[in-house]
């Protein structure tokens, strides 16, 4: 499974058919095989192909123009970053900084 069209699709999906959304979804998120993804639709395994060839490529210059994955991507790791430093800092101090973070929840319950 490819995992950056995987995020490509959480990112960009809303922008693409609703059959290109279903094929896509179909092959890499559930993991059907073309011929699968083909009996299921009623239509053959080259109009799979192509319809995924052209998700691919709709996607990535989705991604190539507005690098919505890239910087979600980067935020995650940034807030994963400010949840281990959290780790280190006396309690009061963890606590605010979960809460910015928005896991003051995460937090209360762990405690």
């Amino acid at each position: 499974m490819d995992l950056h069209i995987s995020r490509l699709i959480d990112v960009y999906g809303p922008l693409l058919t609703e059959n290109k959304r279903e094929v896509a979804a179909l092959y890499y998120n559930y993991d059907l095989s073309l011929a699968e993804i083909a009996e299921e639709k009623g239509c053959s395994r080259q109009s799979i192909s192509d319809t995924l060839a052209s998700v691919r490529t709709k996607l990535e210059e989705y991604e190539e123009k507005l690098h919505l994955s890239a910087l979600l991507l980067e935020r995650a790791k940034e807030h994963e970053a400010l949840e281990r430093f959290a780790s280190t800092l006396p309690k009061e101090q963890r606590r605010a900084l979960l809460c910015i973070l928005g896991r003051a929840a995460e937090e209360g319950a762990s405690s």
